[in-house]
């Protein structure tokens, strides 16, 4: 609801049109649904930055990504007669598994629309928790059409990949727990597309440690909040093919942009050159697997693209759904040698 939006108060801190308990109830809801990601240091990075640089793995979440928190949180609140119709939703992929995932749990049926561009990857992982996909249109925004034209004639419950209260309070319990786990970052950087996630980021970090930066990242094919954020009023905003389909967002949540420029302390934007060589070095230095939104904050840091000085940074690693046949792209586009880093 509209009349949630916090309201800045001018010193960052979460404002009163804005309960906190939503965050915590999301947290404690959680707790025996998803995994205590690990929050892991990167030598490798630590020295090229000259900063410690922890990266909260979310690409070892249950589904491959964080979004079974926000999915979780908002389907085990619906209620009967709610899901009697069964549940809808659009997606790049990794929302598809989390409401999958949700669905079957509960026993409620799921159907998906997903882009055509979707890496096979997500569309089998979503199709083996049960879901129904349909392939529709070349980008989120015309799979998410489609998918309310359907409830429009259905009466499906939708769910929301990033605009939605109880959505945006499932991802914040990813930040919530990288507080805990390393108590002494000051800045926390995260992957945007709708802004879901960083959205709830911001909450969590100005409701509870308010010193903490939030620093969104976007790719630069498709820079929807961070243009709003920096107020450009063009109407030519790029939005091009991306490696990081996952953050493919055309336009972005309501909610989530006001509570992005109510609370996020700047929105960057990195290239496909330096997501696609961070995927890479991701997989070559840290061994770790992790698809092209994930790698776009973590190319942030090491390509030095923060504005504000940092020494001990967070990143939101958000999930390694990555389609394997993308690595011949990655190193056609890849300028950067991971020996340079």
């Amino acid at each position: 609801m509209v009349t949630n939006i916090p309201t800045n108060r001018g010193d960052g801190v979460v404002g009163d049109l804005y309960s906190t308990a939503g965050l915590f109830e999301a947290f404690e809801r959680l707790t025996d649904v998803v995994h205590r990601t690990p929050c892991k240091e990167s030598q490798t990075i630590n020295e090229w930055t000259d900063s410690n640089v922890y990266l909260k793995l979310e690409n070892l979440q249950r589904t491959g990504s964080f979004k079974i928190r926000g999915a979780f949180n908002k389907v085990s609140q619906l209620t009967d007669e709610e899901c009697s119709r069964g549940l809808l939703a659009a997606s790049a992929g990794n929302h598809a598994q989390g409401v999958a995932l949700a669905g079957r749990e509960r026993g409620i049926p799921v159907t998906i629309y997903m882009p055509k561009s979707t890496p096979d990857t997500k569309i089998n992982a979503t199709r083996k928790y049960g879901a129904t996909v349909k392939l529709v249109g070349q980008n989120f925004d015309e799979a998410y059409l489609a998918a309310r034209e359907e409830q429009f004639l259905t009466g499906a419950s939708f769910i929301h990949p990033f605009d939605d209260l109880a959505i945006i309070e499932g991802q914040a319990t990813v930040a919530m727990e990288m507080l805990q786990q390393q108590p002494e970052m000051d800045t926390i950087v995260v992957p945007a597309g709708g802004g879901g996630l960083l959205a709830g980021t911001a909450l969590a970090v100005k409701t509870i440690r308010p010193s903490v930066k939030v620093i969104g990242v976007q790719a630069s094919n498709s820079p929807a909040i961070a243009h709003v954020f920096k107020g450009v009023r063009n109407k030519n905003v790029p939005f091009l093919p991306t490696i990081a389909e996952g953050i493919c967002v055309k336009e972005p949540g309501k909610l989530t942009v006001d509570i992005i420029r109510n609370y996020v302390d700047d929105v960057i934007t990195v290239t496909e050159q330096e997501i696609s060589s961070t995927i890479l070095f991701m997989l070559e230095r840290e061994k770790l697997l992790v698809e092209g939104a994930a790698a776009a904050g973590v190319a942030a840091v090491v390509n030095k693209r923060l504005t504000i000085s940092s020494k001990k940074t967070g990143v939101i690693v958000s999930g390694g759904n990555f389609d394997l046949s993308k690595l011949s792209e990655c190193m056609r586009q890849s300028t950067n040698n991971v020996q340079n880093f």
